[in-house]
């Protein structure tokens, strides 16, 4: 393909390729031609020019298939536009003399139909150029095209359209003659002529202001008679031509010409909605023909033309716009309601329920999707107007006396349609806006609603019921107030038949929309209900006139109120079941006598009741199924066998009372089917007999066979969904489903409100749309006859089916068809149970006649027969799961393919190969698979029956799809055909093209990822793949584009870099903005929508910038020409933004999420990576774009004292310019606020400075990215707009915005005021968007979301200032005031759990601000503090302002008496409902303090998530007061609810000490905490978790508590049970942390009671102390410790989690693992982990102390070795790791000194395991690896053992010498930090005990003397005892002697340490000189000495000393 990617084609190879792949190439050609040549330069085109036109004047005479002349007709014209345009005449006349040719060869029509192709796209591209030809060629075309074709005929008249679109002006003269020849094609026998027709009239209307004026009436008729006999794409069409017309003919686009022309002005309203009026009611006929079929009585206008008027009344309306719409309104609305209204038009049921219908899709086409909110309120509002007067006028004719004169049942009849129509569209505006509505709904407004239950018709009856039912699903808090008030009108005009009915459905439909509403109603009201309902069936049979009105009402309100749930209908289960027993028999005998007695007025009412009571079991079965239960079924067991017997009795009372019961019977069977169809078979299994015959001669029809069934409502459910598309387009989802699927309703009407009362209690929010009872009885039939039919006997079955089979083949015609599809649906239900059950079908004798039956089927004219067939065959199969079988009806199949020749029976069967793949894999062989193809093949490529087409390829889509991985070697051929087949196939039958898409999407599939390699094979398939893609892209066939889109989707997913986004994004965009000229039809196809998002959504989510970019260069290359107003916003805001509106106009709740999808991928994907400002504007202007005015302005009036400059321009905020938008609803907008969130989540885990002002903007000035906080004043001003919005579901968006930004933003500094919060100038913002929550009408759901953002805000610390703090306090203490006395309209309003929610959720607020002020209290008083489980605490310095500390404790503490109380209360509620199911009979009667008995259920949900920081604050709150109980808090609070004990003071609560009430709170809070604690579906809840940890330290921090715990071992153990098991399961290190702290505490209590016990032992026993202490203390005289029993073995149990998990290698198991990972290592530690193995050894450290003396030497031995083992640990590498080090040393230290270890009885043992542990530390310098050992911690180890074990540890052999050893080894030490400390410790030593301190002073005094050098310091102090001559003469005797004693060891030592010495004297000249003095002295007294005792001697000394005077030792 490759070489097809030229300007000039390549004929060379072109020639080389075989006949199909050589219009591949071609077609290859022409697209890259046409992308080529507005590329190419103009001169190479000239150039070329002449080239290029032979080779495509040889495509064109070769026969061209129609993509490929479309293609070359386009590059021919654009070659002329671009080139040379002279020469263009002559291709023009080429082109005319083709089409003028007689040539009839088959490669003839091709060549004329590519001729007249290429006329029209000349004409188009080069305009006036050829104006001179036009008139001579389009004469040729029109007379060609009267002995053209179909597909002549299409193509002329779609190139007439082109040379119209050319020329514009210039083609005026042959206006008419193009006129004429479209008229004639408007009615064409072929569709596809229809629509080119309607095309091409559409682009004459431009010009032509003929058409819309003088012509108008004709071309109405004429569009009228197009839409008859019609299909969807003609009636599309024409309705988008008529609905234009008539909007041009209303506002003329050219008003001058107008008259000129036309010679007419234009028309008025009335004028065109009597022409629409006259084509619904009298269709295309001329007036004589309408006029004969009046007298003669009969119905000439078909569904068809009624649907296609309706469109084309949606068109007309859309054409104009929503203004124009907004303006008409009321004038439309009265026009429109003559149509409703009119006779003609409702002559019969089903034709006013297709009337009404289609009345009601033009107001919903039109009024939802137009109109903004504001407008559609006003809509409403005249909506009422017309309700009104109509229900005047009839109330008015009705009061006159006589009223069989006055009023006819005509005018009731006409005035009930136009009441249902304005009531039902009424209920949809106000269900979509919600809340909004809330100024709608005035009492006038509701007055008008209710006014029409009185009316006499039930169908305006039910529709005003279904209307109230929608405001009460809008404004629940309406709900309560309209039940009332129906209710009490319907007890006042009880004796009215119309106010019984009409007022009983009100009070049903508004019952049954509790289950939409959250907030429901009172729980009484279901009382209320119940207790009405009864009175209505007791006093049914009081009156005559109102028994059927009574039993009705009666039984309907006890539907609904069964929609409430089990938890209210379980409380009156007994008094239903009492009811249903009453309208039986209470037994069979009892049923045969009633039957003998009655008339029919009696059974009509029997019936009535009966059939009421079954569709409220069934109503139980669906809303509550857990309530039936055996005993409620055995029960029953009577009353269901007598409803069943009743149907076997019913045709002799037909008899008996002829028509009058036959209604009743029918309604009366119906609901019987359908209970049945809900029970399990065993409840009614003795009537199987009974129930299998009735549903035969059901199904069989006899009473009913001429009349045909309705398929639609039967068959599509038991057809596969893939299936359903051949049936037609109609079964699509479409825009216009709800009109297009009357056409294929039953004769006796289609779905209305008043063929079932009962479906106003139907869960759905649509409005229900019954069947009438004949046709919905069919339905459940079969249903019914799906799952009886397997319960009965084998011989049974059999017979059945072969009476089924035999009644088929004796029938003919309607009637045999009519039963055909009544039995084979039962069939394929049944079929369909058998699987899903896995059961079996039965003997082999009913194989037989149930293949006669789906064989008979497959055969059908029907369509919809012919897919169920298939599907029952394939299931049929599947079920019986026989091989042999399996083969034999494949080659049924086969043989009858090869036989029949009609084309139902060959597209039957062949879609039946294709079913039979999908339900039985065994059929994979490749023999059987090639059969199968080979025949697939064949019968694809029938050209003569595109129908056969159609359903094969769809088949081979089936076999390609099933097949896998076998189907590979057949891909080639495969792609062959489809590929040759899509260039081939006319585009007249666009299912063809459909199916070949399916097939093209399935073999993408089927090759999948190999579609990625690069081989010359798969580059074949894939070029194939995307031409096949190209040709479906530019179908005019929405459907087909839609499953191109699908194909280059699946084919992105596979192969993405294969699929040129350039092209497919614009080609995606074009289609949303419905601007392609080929996607004109698009906006009408659903599916096509959905398709382009789907695909769009999968694109984003890999290339979601790209996509974008690609969006936006679309528009911007796009014409200015018809830029609708999606253009305009695609250009403002890209394709997000044209995504938002989209959104908005949306109603399919698929394609709405997969809108959002698609948003939250590219927002997710671009939001923090440069287009974070864009997408913040983007969801400002959503939320800015509002209709509403209504700012609210309370923050600026009520902040007036504020002085701030910017909080203005925050409550102005609505009045900025709404931008790109306009008038988008609040779901739109509350997406928006989700999409913020959104944001800030994922700009959280992206980048640090969008959390950070001072990084931002210093980054900012760096690089151009954006930040999150510099736009935070945007953010607040988005949640300031929502939360102050009038929609409350917005409302909730914008205030959790807000706690969110309050979450992220409040501890970020402002950098240019230090010590202040960014949040700080956006208090006002934030108030104001509080208040409104807090006054009396706002919902409780929003209060209690307000109460949540107060604690935030409050709890954030950004407000400085008390005085500004109080305003939000003020918020929260008035809630408060609420919370204590009550509401009164919580009892009237919403359901009492919404008090219970409200109620929680202010506790919670004040628990939340309770703690953080006493947190910030604690701060300020010991700010070195820091708890391990504090609150995040501000940046800013809390300290300077009030509310840091005690101002916002002070605030509090007013409240905190009231508070309390009020916690506690809701605390033991808490715990009540908490209880196991079995304790539920404890639970008070009358509810707790805030819940009510019969809400208990709903109120659990609001106290799990408000529990935790109420317990926490209890907790703060009983620390606060140490457990004294204050008189000083109020006796009494007054409670809406019943209050419980701790609720108020009661009589219960004064009698009890206060030692009981503090036991009783201890006992609450521990029991709350530790259940919620062992509670394993506490994963998820860490803040829990936390609260209750900090609760439990808060608790056991005041010594009462403790006390309590500590003489309570049971309970402290169970304590440790529970922290272990979190310790174990949770990976949080502040939980961890808070788990040893609580340990710590709980060893403390623990410690204190045994000192206690002690210290009384002393008082008590005195001297007997040794003999009394061992008795206490765990161990007792035994040192034994009972696991699970024992609280010291717990808390070991604890320490050695923690310790292990850390320090992995202190287990011996776990010593050799890899360290790597999360604690596996001692470098891995974290501060965090530092601090939990310090914390451990702490508790370690204490557990000797809480033991006695014998249970202390049974755990020495454990704490010893995990004390040594960590040290061990720690000191292999010691760097960061000081504080454990410590930590570790003192714990020793601290059991080392435990009194234990001077116990007589225990001292021994502790002297022994001391010696050991002291061994083993030693040991610890010996270690094998080649870490290093830190010296210093392992010295003073030693050091702590010698201090405080004593001698009899210390200075055993070896140990002593060991010691030594390690002593004098760090003596020697190279590292002067070990020496250092050594002689630190040392000193230690040396100071110790003598016993132990004298033998080192000995063995380590002369090494420490000489190792330190003590020289420098002993010999200056010798120096200073040395004496001078004058001073020794005269000195003491003592110094005397000091004096020589000091000389002598002078001069004993200075040899000795001459270097010391030689520095001493150099540099202390003082010391040198007082030396040399003394020496000197010293010497001439010896020399005295020696003269005086040999003076000869002296004589000679004198002459020459022998002896030199040194001073200097070196």
């Amino acid at each position: 393909m490759e070489r097809a990617h030229s300007l000039l084609l390549n004929e060379e190879a072109c020639s080389q390729l075989g006949e199909h792949q050589r219009s591949e190439f071609i077609l290859e050609w022409l697209t890259h031609l046409k992308k080529l040549l507005p590329a190419t330069d103009r001169a190479h085109i000239k150039q070329n020019q002449r080239r290029l036109v032979d080779q495509l004047s040889g495509v064109l005479i070769g026969s061209p298939g129609p993509p490929t002349r479309w293609l070359l007709a386009h590059c021919l014209a654009l070659l002329f536009r671009l080139g040379d345009p002279i020469p263009s005449s002559l291709m023009v006349e080429r082109c005319s003399d083709i089409i003028r040719s007689k040539d009839d060869s088959p490669s003839g029509l091709p060549t004329r139909l590519a001729a007249v192709a290429c006329l029209g796209a000349l004409y188009e591209q080069l305009g006036r150029m050829l104006a001179g030809s036009f008139k001579d060629t389009l004469a040729n075309l029109l007379k060609a095209m009267k002995s053209a074709e179909s597909q002549g005929r299409y193509e002329i008249m779609l190139s007439v359209e082109k040379i119209l679109r050319g020329l514009g002006a210039s083609a005026v003269p042959c206006h008419r003659d193009i006129y004429k020849a479209a008229r004639a094609c408007l009615t064409d026998r072929s569709m596809a002529v229809r629509c080119a027709a309607a095309k091409c009239l559409l682009e004459l209307q431009r010009e032509a202001a003929f058409l819309w004026t003088s012509e108008l009436e004709n071309v109405a008729t004429l569009c009228f008679r197009a839409f008859e006999g019609s299909n969807y794409n003609v009636r599309v069409s024409v309705a988008k031509l008529l609905g234009t017309l008539l909007a041009a003919a209303v506002e003329p686009r050219q008003p001058a010409a107008a008259p000129k022309q036309g010679g007419r002005g234009p028309s008025s309203l009335e004028e065109v909605m009597d022409l629409l009026l006259g084509g619904f009611l009298r269709g295309g006929a001329g007036f004589l023909r309408a006029s004969g079929d009046m007298l003669k009585g009969t119905r000439s206008v078909s569904k068809d033309v009624r649907i296609g008027v309706t469109q084309a009344y949606v068109v007309f309306v859309s054409t104009l716009g929503g203004s124009w719409l907004e303006v008409n309104f009321p004038a439309f609305l009265s026009l429109l309601m003559e149509l409703a209204s009119h006779c003609r038009a409702t002559q019969t049921p089903g034709d006013a329920v297709v009337t009404r219908r289609c009345v009601s899709f033009i107001l919903r086409s039109t009024l939802g999707s137009l109109l903004g909110e504001k407008a559609q309120t006003n809509a409403a509002k005249q909506l009422c107007f017309a309700v009104a007067s109509q229900k005047q006028a009839i109330d008015a004719a009705l009061a006159d006396g006589n009223v069989e004169n006055r009023v006819s049942s005509a005018d009731i009849s006409a005035s009930q349609h136009i009441l249902t129509c304005c009531l039902l569209e009424l209920g949809e505006l106000v269900q979509g806006l919600g809340s909004t509505a809330a100024p709608l709904l005035t009492d006038t407004f509701l007055d008008t609603i209710i006014a029409v239950l009185l009316h006499p018709a039930p169908s305006a009856q039910l529709a005003a019921s279904w209307c109230l039912r929608c405001i009460a699903m809008a404004m629940p808090s309406h709900c309560s107030l309209l039940l009332d008030r129906c209710a009490e009108r319907l007890v006042a005009l009880k004796s009215s038949p119309e106010a019984v009915a009409g007022y009983g459905a009100a009070v049903t439909a508004l019952v049954a929309a509790v289950q939409h509403c959250s907030l429901g109603i009172p729980h009484t009201k279901g009382q209320e209900v119940l207790d009405l309902a009864e009175d209505l069936l007791r006093s049914a049979s009081q009156n005559s006139r109102i028994s059927l009105q009574r039993t009705q009402a009666g039984w309907l309100l006890i539907s609904a109120l069964i929609t409430l749930g089990p938890a209210v209908v379980e409380h009156h289960l007994s008094r239903l079941v009492l009811l249903w027993r009453c309208v039986f028999p209470a037994s069979l005998r009892e049923q045969e006598s009633e039957l003998r007695r009655g008339d029919y007025f009696t059974w009509q009412v029997t019936l009535e009741g009966r059939a009421g009571a079954l569709s409220a079991m069934k109503n139980l079965l669906l809303h509550c199924r857990e309530l039936f239960t055996d005993d409620i079924t055995s029960r029953l067991l009577t009353p269901l066998a007598c409803a069943v017997a009743l149907l076997t009795k019913l045709p002799s009372l037909i008899r008996s009372y002829s028509s009058s019961v036959r209604g009743w019977s029918i309604v009366y069977r119906l609901k019987v089917y359908e209970l049945l169809a809900l029970l399990p078979p065993h409840t009614y299994q003795e009537s199987f007999g009974l129930v299998m015959n009735q549903l035969v001669s059901d199904l069989s029809a006899q009473d009913n066979l001429n009349q045909p069934c309705s398929e639609l409502t039967l068959l599509p459910p038991l057809c596969h969904c893939d299936d359903l598309p051949l049936v037609g387009p109609a079964l699509h989802d479409t825009d216009h489903r709800y009109i297009e699927e009357q056409l294929h309703g039953s004769s006796v009407g289609g779905g209305s409100l008043d063929n079932n009362p009962f479906s106003l209690c139907v869960r759905s929010g649509e409005v229900p749309a019954p069947l009438p009872p004949p046709v919905a009885l069919t339905s459940a039939a079969v249903h019914l006859f799906g799952a009886v039919f397997p319960h009965i006997i084998s011989a049974q079955r059999v017979k059945i089916l072969q009476q089924f089979a035999e009644m088929v083949n004796q029938l003919k015609g309607q009637r045999q068809q009519t039963v055909q599809t009544h039995v084979c649906a039962a069939l394929c239900s049944l079929l369909k149970v058998l699987h899903h059950s896995y059961s079996s079908l039965g003997p082999e004798d009913i194989r037989s006649p149930a293949l006669s039956l789906l064989s008979g089927a497959l055969e059908s004219v029907s369509p919809l027969l012919r897919c169920m067939a298939a599907e029952g065959l394939a299931r049929l199969v599947q079920v019986v799961g026989d091989p042999g079988f399996t083969v034999s009806v494949s080659l049924l199949c086969f043989d009858r393919l090869k036989t029949a020749r009609d084309a139902a029976s060959r597209s039957g069967y062949a879609l039946a190969l294709g079913a039979l793949y999908r339900y039985s894999g065994g059929m994979g062989s490749p023999q059987h698979l090639s059969t199968c193809l080979g025949v697939l093949f064949t019968l694809s490529q029938d050209s003569t029956s595109p129908e056969v087409q159609t359903w094969s390829l769809h088949s081979l889509s089936l076999v390609v799809d099933l097949s896998s991985g076998l189907y590979r070697a057949h891909g080639e051929p495969s792609f062959a055909l489809v590929l040759r087949l899509l260039l081939s196939a006319p585009p007249t039958h666009p299912e063809v093209h459909y199916s070949l898409g399916r097939c093209l999407h399935a073999l993408i599939t089927c090759l999948g990822p190999d579609l990625q390699s690069e081989g010359a094979a798969v580059s074949s398939l894939r070029s194939s793949c995307l031409v096949g893609c190209g040709v479906m892209q530019a179908s005019p066939d929405c459907l087909v584009q839609a499953r191109a889109i699908s194909c280059l989707q699946q084919l992105h997913m596979f192969s993405p870099p294969h699929v040129n986004l350039a092209n497919l994004v614009p080609a995606l965009c074009e289609i949303l903005m419905d601007y392609s000229m080929l996607a004109h039809l698009c906006s009408s196809y659903l599916c096509l929508r959905r398709a382009v998002v789907a695909c769009l959504r999968q694109l984003v989510q890999r290339e979601a910038l790209e996509v974008s970019e690609h969006a936006v260069t679309l528009v911007k290359e796009l014409p200015r020409r018809d830029n609708t107003q999606l253009d305009v916003t695609i250009k403002e805001v890209g394709l997000e933004g044209a995504l938002f509106t989209l959104l908005d106009r949306e109603s399919d709740s698929g394609l709405r999420k997969d809108i959002q999808e698609t948003l939250v991928h590219m927002m997710m994907s671009s939001a923090t990576s440069g287009k974070l400002g864009h997408w913040l504007k983007l969801c400002k202007n959503v939320l800015s774009a509002t209709t509403d005015c209504r700012a609210p302005v309370e923050a600026s009036q009520e902040d007036e004292d504020l002085s701030r400059d910017d909080d203005s321009s925050a409550f102005k905020a609505r009045s900025e310019s709404c931008g790109p938008f306009t008038a988008l609803r609040w779901a739109t907008r509350r997406f928006a606020m989700e999409c913020v969130c959104r944001i800030i989540a994922q700009c959280e885990t992206s980048d640090a400075a969008h959390f950070d002002m001072a990084l931002a903007q210093e980054r900012r000035l760096q690089e151009s990215t954006d930040f999150l906080v510099l736009h935070l004043g945007d953010l607040v001003r988005m949640a300031f707009m929502a939360a102050t919005d009038h929609s409350d579901q917005l409302r909730l968006a914008g205030l959790q915005t807000l706690l969110v930004i309050i979450k992220q933003f409040s501890s970020i500094p402002e950098p240019e005021f230090p010590g202040h919060v960014i949040l700080e100038q956006y208090q006002a913002n934030v108030g104001a968007a509080l208040r409104p929550a807090f006054t009396a009408d706002a919902p409780p759901d929003v209060t209690a979301k307000a109460c949540q953002v107060c604690s935030a805000w409050i709890a954030s610390g950004v407000v400085s200032d008390l005085r500004d703090l109080r305003r939000v306090h003020q918020l929260l203490a008035s809630s408060l005031v609420k919370v204590q006395t009550g509401r009164d309209t919580y009892s009237q309003l919403y359901n009492e759990a919404t008090a219970t929610m409200e109620t929680l959720a202010v506790l919670k607020a004040w628990a939340e601000v309770y703690i953080i002020a006493v947190q910030r209290s604690r701060d300020k008083q010991s700010p070195g503090r820091s708890a391990d489980l504090s609150v995040s605490s501000l940046t800013n310095d809390m300290s300077e302002s009030e509310s840091g500390g005690a101002g916002l404790l002070k605030l509090v503490q007013s409240d905190l008496s009231t508070l309390s109380r009020l916690w506690l209360a809701a605390l033991q509620d808490y715990s009540l409902l908490t209880l196991p199911q079995e304790y539920t009979s404890q639970l008070p009667a009358t509810g707790g303090s805030f819940y009510t008995a019969e809400t208990v259920n709903q109120a659990r949900v609001h106290y799990s998530s408000s529990w935790a920081p109420i317990l926490h604050a209890t907790s703060l709150w009983l620390h606060s007061t140490g457990f004294v109980i204050s008189d000083d808090t109020p006796a009494n609070l007054s409670r809406p609810a019943t209050p419980t004990s701790m609720g108020q003071s009661s009589s219960v609560s004064r009698h009890k000490s206060p030692e009981d009430v503090n036991s009783d709170r201890l006992h609450l809070i521990l029991g709350i905490g530790v259940e919620f604690l062992c509670s394993p579906h506490s994963e998820d809840q860490m803040e829990n978790i936390t609260s209750c940890l900090r609760a439990l330290q808060a608790l056991l921090d005041v010594s009462w508590p403790r006390a309590k715990i500590g003489n309570d071992q049971a309970l402290s153990v169970e304590l440790l049970s529970v922290l272990h098991r979190l310790l174990v399961t949770r990976e949080s290190a502040s939980v961890h942390l808070a788990v040893l702290d609580l340990l710590q505490q709980i060893v403390m209590a623990a410690q204190e009671h045994v000192r206690e016990k002690r210290r009384s032992a002393e008082v008590d026993d005195g001297a007997a102390e040794k003999e009394t202490l061992p008795e206490f203390g765990e161990g007792r005289d035994t040192g034994g410790l009972i696991p699970g029993r024992s609280l010291v073995f717990g808390a070991l149990e604890l320490c050695l989690c923690v310790l292990v998990r850390k320090l992995p290698q202190l287990s011996p198991k776990l010593a050799g693992t890899s360290t790597t990972g999360s604690g596996g290592s001692v470098r891995s530690l974290t501060d965090g982990d530092c601090r939990l193995v310090a914390s451990a050894l702490c508790v370690l450290s204490e557990l000797p102390s809480i033991c006695s003396p014998e249970g202390s030497v049974s755990i020495l031995p454990t704490v010893l070795y995990l004390l040594l083992g960590v040290i061990r640990e720690l000191v292999l590498q010691p760097i960061g790791l000081g504080a454990v080090v410590q930590a570790a040393l003192q714990a020793l230290k601290s059991v080392l000194m435990s009194p234990m270890s001077r116990q007589e009885k225990s001292r021994g043992a502790w002297n022994q395991l001391l010696r050991s542990a002291l061994y083993t530390l030693l040991g610890l310098w010996d270690t094998d690896s080649d870490c290093v050992v830190d010296q210093i911690s392992l010295l003073t180890a030693v050091t702590v053992f010698l201090l405080s074990a004593g001698p009899e540890v210390c200075t055993t052999e070896p140990v002593h010498m060991l010691c030594l050893q390690r002593f004098t080894a760090s003596m020697d030490s190279k590292d002067p930090l070990v020496v250092s400390r050594c002689f630190q410790l040392l000193a230690s030593v040396f100071q110790a005990q003598p016993a132990v301190a004298v033998p080192y002073i000995r063995a380590l005094g002369p090494p420490l003397v000489r190792f330190l050098k003590l020289m420098a310091v002993f010999l200056p102090l010798l120096i200073s005892f040395l004496l001078d001559e004058n001073a020794l003469s005269s000195a003491p005797t003592a110094s005397r002697s000091l004096h020589e004693a000091a000389l002598k060891d002078l001069m004993r030592l200075g040899p000795q340490h001459s270097v010391v010495f030689r520095s001493l004297v150099a540099s202390s000249p003082h010391l040198k000189c007082r030396l040399e003095a003394a020496i000197r002295g010293n010497q001439e007294s010896l020399n005295a000495k020696a003269s005086s005792a040999n003076p000869s001697t002296r004589s000679a000394a004198k002459s020459s000393p022998s002896i030199t005077l040194k001073t200097n030792f070196l």
